[in-house]
């Protein structure tokens, strides 16, 4: 009997020894996890991905190579994003309608082409230039008809001041608005002065569609041929009221026109001359 009850004694005795570590830990029991300082948890950064790795190997191989293309990237000209210009000729007369160095801009709407040639023809150098052409008139008493005096002057500055605007909107704004063409001068840039030259005269005849298309210009011509019918019937004196007078104004204004495109083809070269004069 005593035998029986050891086995069951020792099993107890087992059972008391072993359950204190059976028993679970209460709350306050558990030990806290030790606190990350703040000024090393603001330094932990995560890894790069795999792409920013890839990069990173790359520019440590061919820094050369990764500096070539960050100095190649092309910078845009602000003509190729606008299609505009702010230039003037010669720092004072407005080059609104030229681009430079820039083959693929962005074609013009009908209300920029009118508001390129408004800019222009309002313009306050403008106003000063049409005075020196009407006081050169009074001077070798172009048309006696004006007289002379403040009276003839502002026959004169009349005049020429509507001659030019009305030129400007059919040649620039109107005609271009409805056959579609792009009123803007292409500078040519490159080449020597016989090709240059050649290039600013032959725009007379020769023009861009909004398309980008080459095209006869059309705009010219007849916005010209226009202007001068206008201009001559509407204020011109009475004596100068003739088939004749209107095809010689015609005729002189493109010859201006001719003379003009001349001026913006080289005016880029002119303008950064003083430049490199400056440097060293």
């Amino acid at each position: 009997m005593l035998s029986r009850r050891i086995p069951i004694f020792v099993a107890v005795c087992w059972m008391l020894l072993l359950a204190p570590l059976a028993v679970p830990c209460t709350a306050q029991e558990i030990m806290p996890l030790p606190s990350v300082p703040p000024d090393l948890a603001s330094r932990v950064t995560l890894a790069p991905g795999p792409l920013a790795q890839l990069k990173e190997a790359q520019e440590k191989t061919n820094p050369q190579q990764t500096a070539s293309q960050q100095q190649t990237q092309p910078q845009q000209n602000p003509a190729q994003t606008s299609g505009t210009s702010h230039d003037r000729l010669f720092w004072a007369l407005p080059n609104f309608l030229t681009v430079e160095n820039a083959e693929n801009v962005p074609p013009l709407t009908s209300g920029q082409k009118f508001k390129l040639v408004a800019r222009g023809v309002f313009d306050p150098m403008e106003f000063v230039l049409v005075g020196f052409v009407a006081g050169l008139g009074q001077a070798s008493d172009s048309d006696p008809s004006y007289g002379q005096g403040a009276q003839g002057y502002a026959k004169r500055y009349g005049t020429a001041y509507g001659d030019n605007a009305i030129e400007n909107f059919m040649a620039y704004a109107v005609f271009p608005s409805v056959l579609h063409q792009d009123p803007r001068y292409y500078q040519l840039g490159h080449g020597g002065f016989r090709k240059r030259m050649v290039h600013a005269v032959s725009r007379v005849v020769i023009t861009r569609s909004d398309s980008g298309d080459t095209q006869f210009n059309y705009s010219e011509i007849l916005g010209a041929g226009t202007a001068a019918a206008i201009s001559t019937y509407a204020y011109h004196p009475q004596s100068e009221r003739s088939f004749g007078n209107v095809a010689t104004v015609w005729v002189t204004q493109m010859g201006w026109d001719a003379a003009t495109y001349m001026v913006k083809e080289f005016w880029p070269d002119l303008r950064k001359r003083p430049k490199k004069d400056k440097q060293p």
